[in-house]
């Protein structure tokens, strides 16, 4: 059997994808970029715009390859199988174990569409599945949690994920020893609330480097209540560990904040970049910041705008906000209009570019280890780099010479 995937969303998204190819090949079937037996859409449904977009894949690719069997799954089918069904797909997985999803694509007949949705709130365990390297890259990701119970007002994700589960610490140590006898330089630990790890993340890091000392490791997105002074003092003596923290933020004022439904206010989400900074000089930190959220007020904007120049971040990613359906945040009164909600994000990412120079600028004279693949490198603090010549695939000692385009410039020492 021909496959050709087509990932939208997240890294667990990218994950589960590359797990699946994975899989597949090891029963003996070709993973293909055209002339496809079947086409696999892993869709994403964050925001009402990633769902369209993954409808809108589906519905092209079925044109692109009418001969092939479409198969969809990830959290869009989860939300819209109707949608799905409407795209002409003859199987619909959700967000749910991925194994039982290949075992019914193989078994694929001419007859009904087939479905493996469960419901997301049910779920109880964790589906391992093996470490998974990017296709043509020297990196890996590992999915070590699933599901989230935060509940925030704008996010559908916890009704398609369902609870937390947790990969155990003895697989985790397993799998990224079998990693570090591969290509693999450097290995990601993702999953849809990282910081809810329940057999402790600090500890699943540590228990990781060991297993796997010669990979650096990345970690995805944070809440910023899992950052204090003991997980700061215990991850800083790892070597491997590449400081780069990525702090899920979504708004600089308080009232917002509230209303958003997340745990924390402004204050203990500075103490967490007091705190790391402290504890690895020169990291980098990034955030997401959505603009528009419904009751957001000029003067409640303004605020936020200052508190980016008071965190003074390496890189932020903006959104206006889009409304989800089946979120509490759809239903909220005094909804932003939409116009002035990319101007937000506009003047937002402005603001934010200021600071992002500043922290490239200042990698110039320093000397830094940078992975370079897929035509372009980044250093451990996840700076972009120029890629240079004959070096994809290698860690490499460079010297930063100079900030082109958002990129640094790199010498060879």
């Amino acid at each position: 059997m021909r496959v050709l995937f087509t990932t939208l969303g997240c890294r667990c998204n990218q994950f589960e994808t590359a797990a699946m190819e994975q899989e597949l090949k090891r029963r003996g079937h070709q993973i293909v970029t055209e002339n496809p037996d079947v086409v696999v859409v892993n869709g994403c449904a964050v925001t009402a715009e990633s769902a369209r977009k993954s409808r809108q894949t589906a519905r092209r690719l079925k044109k692109d390859w009418p001969a092939a069997r479409l198969a969809v799954c990830g959290c869009w089918p989860q939300a819209e199988p109707d949608e799905a069904r409407a795209c002409g797909a003859e199987l619909i997985g959700g967000s749910g174990p991925r194994l039982p999803f290949l075992d019914a694509m193989e078994s694929l007949s001419a007859s009904a569409p087939v479905e493996t949705l469960d419901v997301p709130l049910h779920r109880r365990s964790f589906e391992p599945l093996p470490p998974a390297k990017l296709e043509g890259r020297t990196r890996a990701y590992m999915k070590v949690e699933d599901g989230c119970v935060n509940f925030c007002a704008y996010c559908i994700i916890p009704y398609l994920r369902g609870p937390i589960r947790s990969l155990p610490l003895e697989e985790a140590a397993r799998q990224a020893a079998q990693l570090s006898h591969t290509q693999v330089r450097e290995l990601t630990l993702t999953g849809i609330e990282l910081a809810s790890y329940q057999y402790g993340l600090a500890e699943l890091i540590e228990t990781v480097t060991k297993a796997a000392p010669e990979l650096r490791i990345r970690l995805g997105s944070l809440e910023p209540r899992v950052i204090d002074t003991e997980f700061c003092e215990r991850l800083s003596g790892l070597e491997r560990l590449c400081p780069h923290f990525h702090l899920s933020m979504q708004s600089g004022c308080d009232e917002t904040l509230h209303r958003m439904g997340r745990k924390y206010d402004t204050e203990r989400f500075y103490e967490s970049v007091v705190l790391l900074r402290k504890w690895f000089p020169g990291c980098g930190i990034t955030t997401d910041l959505i603009t528009g959220f419904p009751g957001e007020t000029e003067t409640e904007f303004q605020q936020t705008l200052e508190f980016l120049d008071r965190c003074r971040f390496s890189h932020v990613h903006v959104f206006p906000y889009s409304e989800r359906k089946g979120t509490r945040a759809a239903q909220m009164p005094d909804s932003v209009p939409k116009a002035l909600r990319e101007e937000r994000a506009r003047e937002a990412i402005r603001r934010a570019d200021r600071w992002e120079q500043e922290f490239l600028q200042a990698q110039v004279g320093t000397v830094q280890s940078v992975l370079f693949e897929s035509r372009q490198g980044h250093t451990p603090n996840y700076c972009e780099t120029e890629m240079l010549p004959d070096r994809e695939g290698d860690v490499c000692e460079v010297r930063i010479i100079g900030v082109k385009n958002g990129k640094l410039l790199v010498e060879t020492l």
